[in-house]
């Protein structure tokens, strides 16, 4: 079997679908990051695409290190995202070949069904506690929360930090203590900030402390993880087990989150697994975009026993695979169907088209109308 030819699809929801076409009629399904830049990453596929056609989709890990090592700089997000979906096609490939899911491929489940929340949003605490409610009556029995929902300053005052925690307390007291609650601060909050505010919401007992700074900062991370009880996650923005590797030796959060559309794919993020459950680190999938993603993650983590969660839980591939992923009470089922079982429909995936340049991401203080983080 050789590979023919590659597609990038950009599609509503800041996702980007990559189908590998192959002289056998297999097609693999793979979701690069997409983000704002889709063009580039569109690009960067087409670049490998000329290494790659002619040559055996199942030749997985040779192609990964031939592609990854062969960059001047290696850890080059647009790169490593491109390489990331075109990875995901080739397990997809691999599995339909062979008439088997992926996580059987590797090595066999662990668990039965993968875990998953989803993300709400709301501005005043009555209207997150709402959306909580709302998510909760939908089948989660976990969320994940936004800190606050416009920026913050370095050092906030006393009203701002209540309004943050009353957010808080108000889901907490929404949900009850049978359903986990996350909080994400987004990178928006300084370490000084950080730190305040997680020691603040400690009572409410979060499942986990979403990126409380930004990840070239592990010092911060470190000081941080140590000054609460409030588990702190991060790594949605870290490239390959190189990447995480300071993270976890030095074991400087509780819950790594590594994107499987920027990591590395599949196998990287297996591999980055087995590095922190060395340490008793706990993983949680960062999924933001598209459904292929989701169920990319939902096979690796079927196979890795320190999986805690993952992210996504909304994005199930309705009204574009041809069968869904399956949801019930609050976990996703392991898919049976060959590869990643994510077969869609061409005109769902025409009809989901978006090829619109928007920068998202962009933060002001309405005060001095100076940048801020988002």
């Amino acid at each position: 079997m050789k590979i023919t030819a590659f597609e990038t699809i950009p599609i509503q929801g800041r996702a980007m679908i990559l189908k590998m076409h192959t002289d056998e009629g297999l097609i693999g399904y793979g979701e690069p990051m997409n983000y704002e830049h889709w063009r580039v990453v569109a690009q960067a596929v087409a670049d490998m695409a000329e290494y790659l056609v002619g040559k055996d989709p199942l030749q997985i890990e040779d192609h990964w290190q031939a592609l990854y090592r062969s960059s001047y700089s290696r850890s080059m997000p647009v790169m490593v995202s491109a390489l990331s979906g075109i990875e995901m096609a080739m397990w997809d490939v691999f599995g339909k070949s062979v008439g088997m899911p992926v996580w059987k491929l590797l090595g066999g489940s662990v668990r039965n069904r993968v875990r998953v929340y989803t993300g709400i949003g709301g501005g005043t605490p009555a209207e997150v506690a709402e959306n909580a409610r709302r998510a909760v009556q939908s089948g989660f029995r976990a969320i994940k929360m936004l800190a606050t929902d416009h920026p913050a300053r370095f050092v906030e005052t006393p009203d701002e930090i209540d309004g943050m925690v009353a957010r808080v307390a108000a889901v907490r007291e929404a949900v009850g203590g049978m359903v986990d609650l996350a909080v994400d601060l987004h990178r928006r909050l300084s370490p000084t900030m950080a730190l305040i505010f997680m020691k603040e919401i400690e009572p409410f007992r979060p499942l986990f402390a979403e990126e409380p700074c930004h990840p070239e900062n592990n010092e911060a991370l470190l000081m941080l993880s140590r000054a609460t009880t409030v588990p702190v996650a991060t790594g949605e923005r870290h490239l390959t087990r190189w990447g995480f590797r300071e993270l976890i030796e030095r074991e400087m959060c509780a819950i790594l989150q590594p994107d499987i559309r920027h990591c590395g794919g599949i196998l990287e993020t297996k591999k980055i697994a087995a590095m922190a459950e060395i340490h008793n680190m706990a993983i949680a999938p960062h999924n933001a975009a598209g459904p292929v993603g989701v169920a990319a993650s939902i096979h690796v983590m079927a196979t890795v026993p320190n999986c805690v969660i993952c992210e996504g839980g909304h994005r199930r591939g309705e009204g574009l695979f041809k069968t869904p992923l399956v949801f019930k009470d609050g976990y996703i089922e392991l898919p049976t169907a060959p590869g990643l079982g994510v077969d869609m429909d061409d005109n769902a995936l025409e009809a989901l088209r978006d090829e619109t340049f928007r920068l998202r991401g962009m933060f002001w203080h309405k005060d001095d109308g100076s940048f801020a983080d988002y």
